[in-house]
């Protein structure tokens, strides 16, 4: 009889398991692509004091892994071409590129790959390694996930938009010149703008 009532007890807890392990399934991240036709990743710093000059990187790739109906993010990585890089403004594109900035030969590729994620009353905070110009140094990025929706051809996408700010002298780019009011051409700090749409992969 003892015998009989395990058996039972066994059948009651796998086909729990049964019932649980598809909503559980439903839990895991999932992988969502950048989707480079709809993203930005752009900065922006002081030059000659007096103004700020923008640009962005044209060519990258990433992902990140998170489950959106919870809003939890377990991964966010990046590779951005740094040769990629537009200001609308081809001589200083190219001075970007050579041994003063990007030095893009050497360094063809910038990374970032997230350490820590964190909800916050206000949107998220990622904290990171960015490697730049052969560095690594953690940045922290903040932002806002903006949601998620179905579009026409039977994707889902999802939005982020986020913002940091970095020293360019601690990656190494340490070039500058001094104005004759006692100024300099280049600002030290730039700052990151983000905003990214992805994709999620499909099984």
């Amino acid at each position: 009889m003892l015998q009989k009532k395990r058996k039972s007890l066994v059948v009651v807890l796998w086909l729990g398991a049964m019932v649980w392990l598809p909503a559980l399934a439903q839990a895991e991240p999932a992988r969502w692509n950048v989707d480079l036709d709809h993203s930005a990743i752009e900065f922006r710093v002081a030059h000659m004091v007096v103004s700020k000059t923008t640009g962005r990187f044209m060519d990258y790739a990433g992902f990140i892994d998170m489950d959106a109906e919870a809003g939890t993010v377990k991964a966010i990585e990046a590779t951005i071409k740094t040769a990629s890089v537009n200001t609308n403004h081809e001589k200083r594109d190219a001075h970007l590129r050579n041994a003063d900035f990007f030095d893009v030969e050497r360094y063809p590729t910038m990374t970032f790959k997230m350490k820590s994620y964190k909800k916050t009353p206000e949107g998220y905070t990622a904290l990171g390694d960015l490697t730049l110009h052969g560095v690594t140094k953690e940045i922290t990025l903040v932002g806002h996930y903006n949601g998620a929706t179905k579009d026409p051809w039977g994707n889902t996408r999802a939005g982020f938009s986020a913002e940091g700010k970095l020293n360019r002298k601690d990656f190494g780019m340490v070039w500058n010149k001094t104005l004759d009011s006692g100024g300099l051409v280049v600002g030290d700090e730039v700052q990151i703008l983000l905003d990214i749409e992805c994709i999620k992969a499909k099984p």
